[in-house]
């Protein structure tokens, strides 16, 4: 299966990317754009986490939670975002136009990539291995990593988001993270133009 663009990783930043990516349908420049994310969640620190401190959560919203029902959020409202279940990627390899995406699965091909799994240093993702180094806002007795980048930027289409980006382990900084990164996607694909997307009430 070929994408535009294929997200790694089920998380905070994976689902916001992908919820932001989805709600540009309507817009003629990304009118056809074939998404897709990779749903693998096992990771991700929402497992365990609760939420007092979040804005627009109501006090005690379980993370997990977040995770389900940000799976049926995306189906429900984007369904042409491709959900892809019970695979976890192994490797990255560059090709002349993208990205070939392998799993223990299948292989994908994508224009645009964007990584936002978790940022310990159990993640093995073949391809990757040159822009490991360690996580520059983490303690250094809890081995983190991070994917050097700038401004979420790997390299030419290759994206990091979350806390793989850089950023702390703190739920609004990992979500704004992945929207940052859709929104320069989106801004890609609307040949450079500034480009966020909103929905508004209609009076």
């Amino acid at each position: 299966m070929d994408f535009d663009a294929l997200i790694i990783g089920g998380g905070a930043a994976g689902l916001s990317c992908a919820l932001v990516l989805g709600s540009a349908k309507n817009k003629p420049f990304a009118e056809g754009k074939q998404i897709g994310i990779i749903m693998h969640q096992k990771t991700s620190h929402l497992q365990t986490a609760l939420f007092n401190n979040v804005l627009g959560l109501q006090p005690g919203t379980l993370g997990s939670d977040i995770l389900t029902e940000g799976k049926s959020q995306l189906a429900t409202i984007y369904p042409h975002v491709s959900q892809i279940e019970n695979e976890k990627v192994s490797a990255i390899q560059k090709d002349k136009d993208g990205f070939i995406v392998t799993t223990n699965k299948n292989n994908y091909y994508s224009k645009i990539v964007v990584i936002a799994v978790g940022y310990t240093n159990l993640m093995t993702i073949e391809g990757l291995e040159n822009y490991i180094e360690p996580h520059p806002r983490a303690a250094i007795e809890k081995d983190r990593i991070w994917l050097k980048n700038t401004d979420h930027l790997i390299e030419d289409n290759l994206y990091v988001a979350g806390t793989l980006a850089g950023w702390r382990s703190q739920f609004a900084m990992a979500s704004g993270s992945g929207a940052h990164v859709a929104t320069d996607i989106l801004t890609l694909w609307n040949d450079g133009k500034q480009t966020k997307i909103h929905d508004k009430v209609i009076a």
